[in-house]
């Protein structure tokens, strides 16, 4: 596990009865952090060929319509760029 909200004991026990398997903690999140940005400038500078990054919206995008009801416009994990039309009357 990675990241914040990962280290959070809640978190950690949701995932070892999911998976029934403890998680390892063993990543250092500042160090996976400063690997992906490696991997990420070596594909841009164009060393690394092999490899497909895809950047992702990380929550789901939309607007309150009438009512205070949230219409989702673009799904969390979509790939970037992206767009989506919808009229609204």
């Amino acid at each position: 596990l990675v990241g914040g909200m990962t280290r959070m004991p809640k978190v950690s026990e949701t995932v070892k009865r999911i998976f029934q398997n403890s998680p390892s903690k063993s990543v250092n999140p500042d160090e996976a952090v400063a690997l992906g940005a490696a991997i990420q400038g070596g594909v841009l500078k164009g060393e690394i060929k092999d490899l497909l990054l895809l950047d992702v919206i990380p929550l789901s995008l939309g607007i309150e319509t009438l009512g205070g009801v949230f219409t989702k416009l673009i799904n969390r994990n979509t790939t970037i760029p992206t767009k989506k039309s919808q009229i609204f009357s």
